[in-house]
């Protein structure tokens, strides 16, 4: 019994240790590093530019994105990798059959340009930066910057630029997010191919620009989840609490050990008494009694007591008076001795039906007596141990 309940005891703080450990706090803001070969990423996509000169400057053109003069379609190839959640490199590759306006005059003079940029940008995941990494977010927003070249295939020019953008994604499923990015292009006024010189040198119409906007998927490559990292202070204040939780439980399971062997040696106690008892009981004279005149047992339940007495002598190997009385007030004596002795015989026939040897049992007849009041009492035998 004791095992068994140190064992629960034992069971039931385990069980407490092992809810406790299911749940490791871990930092806002942290990560595990990962290797070299994870977290890459390409993006493909389709793109709507508009393009901007420096030499139509003074032209009076319409400045909308949508006109013909130069609205230009193209397509942005690139490919990345993320070193922590909120910074990672990107090379992108753009290529654009476009439209530059090129007469002072009239809009209608246009050359067509085929020009691709390749930009090396540096891109940070704003919903990382300020809410914390988080797996299972759906939408992201992350501006970026970057410089790179121009090159103007028809023109045969280069031209260095500078580039600005916000990429916003939504995450399809693990590998894939679908996305929308806006930016613009800062190139040296000889992207396009034409020289104009302006006296304000360093105003935005000394560059050609172009205006972006591209949709297309983002698809990670290989690992592209972080781990967190725990957070060791709130780990260990955790852990204390937990200590200090299995300490309690442990004097608790100590406590009720305690009390469980007090309860087994009380029971050993018990068990003790009990046998005393039993053997006073057993040790005490029972009596089984008799009608006026009679040798025959007046009730039998009376012999349940003496069952006990039999019991008893025959496991302790003890031997068993049995004495006979009837009352002095009835009869003579001659004839109380005998009715005696044969009531004596009567209890002592039962001990045998009981198991007793005869030659445990002693018989004894007293005669008539006038021992108990009242009279009746006085018609019995008597059962005791030797």
């Amino acid at each position: 019994m004791k095992r068994l309940m140190f064992v629960l005891a034992f069971a039931g703080i385990s069980a407490f240790a092992i809810a406790q450990d299911a749940s490791v706090p871990v930092k806002k803001y942290s990560v595990a590093t990962n290797s070299f070969w994870s977290n890459w990423f390409i993006t493909v996509g389709g793109n709507y530019n508009a393009f901007y000169g420096d030499q139509q400057h003074g032209l009076g053109l319409n400045n909308s994105p949508f006109k013909d003069y130069r609205r230009d379609w193209g397509f942005g190839l690139g490919i990345g990798k993320s070193f922590t959640p909120g910074f990672a490199l990107r090379t992108k590759f753009s290529g654009v059959w476009g439209k530059a306006v090129v007469s002072e005059k009239c809009a209608d003079n246009k050359a067509m340009k085929n020009y691709f940029s390749i930009n090396e940008q540096a891109m940070f995941n704003m919903s990382n930066l300020l809410f914390g990494y988080n797996e299972n977010r759906v939408w992201n927003v992350i501006p970026y910057v970057g410089a790179g070249i121009l090159r103007n295939c028809t023109s045969n020019t280069y031209a260095l630029d500078a580039t600005a953008g916000i990429m916003s994604t939504w995450k399809l499923c693990k590998k894939v997010d679908i996305f929308l990015d806006g930016s613009v292009i800062m190139a040296e006024k000889k992207a396009d191919g034409l020289y104009v010189d302006h006296t304000a040198s360093l105003c935005l119409k000394n560059y050609d620009m172009i205006y972006s906007v591209e949709a297309g998927l983002k698809i990670n490559l290989g690992k592209s989840n972080w781990s967190k990292v725990p957070d060791v202070d709130a780990l260990m204040a955790m852990n204390k609490e937990q200590l200090d939780a299995l300490n309690a439980s442990l004097r608790d399971a100590q406590a009720e050990n305690e009390r469980l062997k007090n309860l087994l040696a009380n029971q050993k106690s018990i068990t003790e008494t009990k046998e005393v008892v039993k053997k006073e009981f057993a040790a005490t004279m029972q009596s089984v009694f008799f009608n006026i005149n009679k040798s025959k047992i007046a009730s039998r339940k009376d012999l349940v007591n003496v069952q006990e007495v039999a019991k008893y002598a025959k496991e302790n190997g003890k031997k068993i008076l049995v004495t006979g009385y009837a009352d002095s007030k009835t009869g003579s004596k001659a004839y109380n001795q005998s009715l005696s002795q044969k009531r004596a015989e009567v209890v002592a026939n039962e001990l045998v039906k009981m198991g007793v040897s005869r030659d445990n049992i002693i018989i004894k007849a007293a005669g008539g007596v006038n021992d108990l009041s009242p009279i009746s009492y006085n018609r019995r035998a008597t059962v005791e141990l030797q």
